[in-house]
């Protein structure tokens, strides 16, 4: 299994923002519509959004989000500690995302 994470991990380096989207669409299963204002992905009724940052999402990029309707956040870096408070309590719906795994 070391071989594999050590594999995906050097792929996400090498990849831009664009094809981390489209990346990260597949994995969810849902379909890459990107564009401004748009959702990054969409599978069914699901709405998700993917960054690509090179530091954790705060509460205000968190909150931003979610008010676009985005049921899906994947971040790239994670999340602070606030932003994930943030979700817990007054967006119980939001799924919050990290290397592959549920963080919230």
């Amino acid at each position: 299994m070391g071989a594999f994470y050590e594999k995906t991990t050097t792929e996400e380096k090498m990849m831009n923002w664009k094809q981390y989207e489209r990346y990260k669409a597949r994995k969810h299963r849902g379909h890459h519509l990107g564009g401004p204002s748009n959702e990054d992905y969409r599978r069914g009724k699901t709405k998700g959004e993917v960054k690509h940052l090179s530091r954790p999402m705060t509460r205000p990029e968190v909150v931003k989000v979610a008010r676009k309707g985005i049921s899906e956040i994947d971040s790239k870096k994670g999340f602070t500690k606030p932003a994930i408070e943030y979700a817990k309590q007054y967006r119980p719906d939001l799924k919050l995302f990290h290397r592959g795994r549920r963080v919230r």
